[in-house]
């Protein structure tokens, strides 16, 4: 199969995807995208929303359509590093010590709820995200591949949260804001939970080695060095937002955004366009994904908050104000 028919094949197959989802999970097309883009440019994704918008649900789906090792790791107070990347036990029987590895040890992770736990515990998989390798004991064990991080976690201002440290944020490739769902989408969701019969198998559609091909596809995608640039313009807006006529919004920004924010807007802009069925990134694409890999990068002052201005709104502004380069 020549390199244009393969790049066919898995653009069908990443809609078959998104239809197997979408028999369990209603009206999250926009959330299981951005899970996808993730997946396939090895980034992280944090969801943020209110307890019940099916986030759980989504991953557990997603996980059976791709046909991935799953775990998932619910965040409480009382967890530990250890019950996250695992721990030495003590074998009677051998007389010795043995590695028990924890659920870090999947294809698929799901961080359900992260920021219920305290900073320790959090880094202990963070660690695991940004290394891709966990130390038990005196022994180092490489993750499988490919190893991808779901975490979910309830907005900040709810009671017993540990917000996400800015240096811990960063290494999440994007942060999403997932929704209350429409009236109409709503009104699916009664319907089939509240039948008690309802029960919808999903297929397969992936395997390990079509994710690795994927991969390989989206980074052939071309993208001009204009938009290399605009890229660039993107993340110096948010560092220097005077210089490119956003006094208004430079009121409210602390710290600007990091270089893994291009790196990352780069990627997602590539991996959209090959999502739309093209080899080549338009300025859509940036634009596309440019406030879900920005808006957790930048820090607010109390000013900000005092306004009810949100880093959201921020980057809008920025793709207002920052025109393309030529």
């Amino acid at each position: 199969m020549d390199n244009s028919n393969q790049a066919n094949s898995y653009h069908e197959k990443i809609q078959q995807v998104m239809d197997e989802v979408g028999k369990i999970v209603v009206g999250q097309d926009y959330m299981v995208n951005r899970l996808l883009i993730g997946l396939f440019t090895q980034g992280h994704i944090l969801l943020e929303g209110v307890p019940g918008l099916a986030k759980t649900l989504t991953v557990n789906t997603l996980a059976k359509v791709l046909r991935l090792d799953f775990k998932r790791i619910q965040f409480t107070p009382d967890l530990l590093p250890a019950d996250v990347i695992g721990t030495m036990i003590y074998n009677q029987q051998k007389a010795e010590f043995e590695v028990k590895k924890g659920p870090v040890f999947a294809n698929l992770v799901l961080a359900d709820e992260i920021n219920r736990s305290p900073a320790k515990v959090q880094a202990a998989l963070l660690e695991a995200m940004q290394e891709k390798q966990v130390t038990i004991g005196e022994e180092t064990f490489k993750l499988q591949k490919p190893f991808f991080v779901l975490a979910t976690q309830n907005p900040v201002d709810q009671e017993g949260t540990y917000p996400l440290p800015e240096a811990q944020m960063d290494r999440f490739m994007m942060k999403v804001y997932v929704d209350y769902p429409t009236k109409d989408h709503e009104l699916e969701v009664m319907r089939r939970m509240a039948n008690m019969s309802f029960h919808e198998e999903v297929k397969p559609v992936l395997e390990v080695q079509d994710i690795m091909d994927i991969r390989e596809q989206i980074n052939q995608v071309k993208i001009s060095e204009s938009l290399e640039k605009y890229i660039i313009e993107l993340v110096f807006a948010t560092r220097y937002p005077g210089e490119y006529g956003l006094e208004e919004e430079a009121k409210y920004i602390e710290f600007g955004v990091s270089p893994r924010a291009s790196i990352n807007m780069n990627l997602a802009a590539k991996a959209t366009a090959f999502f739309q069925g093209r080899n080549y990134v338009l300025p859509e694409d940036v634009k596309e994904v440019a406030v879900d890999v920005l808006n957790h990068r930048i820090m607010v002052n109390y000013e900000a908050e005092a306004d009810s201005v949100t880093t959201r709104d921020i980057v809008n502004q920025i793709l207002v104000k920052v025109p393309i380069s030529n």
